[in-house]
């Protein structure tokens, strides 16, 4: 995992962004490491019944398709989620091993590290986001490093309360 704080002065903007969002990324991954397939699905705050190691894999691999795809490319939203069932991404992800979780988001991190290469960080996003404000694809990756680090220390919290393990 590559640190981040010893960042050299002379990385240019990208480099920070794409650096501080993988770092991110990878802290996620690492957190699961050796997480059995039970404790994976256990649901262990009450008030948050979905928040599990699992749903929170699955909600980032499914948040970044969001904003990458739908808004960024302006893609058909082909997502989990519906209006009945707006978190249906953690409530399904108990259904499948948080070793293919993790596997299909560390692929899917990979195509979007070539999609943000391939583009402008003042490119606009093809869909507006509300009321007609259209983001660039540098508040995406600012967006998606707060909300990778946001739930982090959610997976921080669910470790520890199931096996006791403390991270960095």
């Amino acid at each position: 995992m590559t640190r981040i704080d010893d960042m050299p002065p002379a990385w240019d903007e990208r480099t920070q962004l794409t650096t501080f969002l993988d770092y991110a990324r990878d802290t996620a991954r690492v957190k699961c490491d050796g997480v059995s397939p039970e404790n994976a699905r256990r649901a262990l705050l009450p008030g948050s019944p979905l928040m599990t190691m699992s749903g929170v894999i699955n909600h980032l691999r499914w948040v970044e398709y969001y904003w990458f795809q739908v808004v960024f490319l302006g893609e058909e939203d082909q997502g989990p989620w519906t209006e009945e069932d707006p978190d249906r991404e953690m409530r399904i992800a108990v259904d499948f091993p948080l070793t293919r979780l993790l596997d299909e988001y560390a692929e899917q991190s990979n195509r979007y590290r070539e999609l943000v290469a391939g583009h402008a960080l003042d490119q606009q996003a093809e869909r507006a986001v509300r009321d007609g404000l259209r983001v660039d694809l540098r508040w995406i990756l600012l967006h998606l490093t707060e909300e990778t680090a946001r739930h982090n220390g959610h997976l921080d919290i669910l470790r520890e309360m199931l096996d006791g393990t403390t991270g960095d």
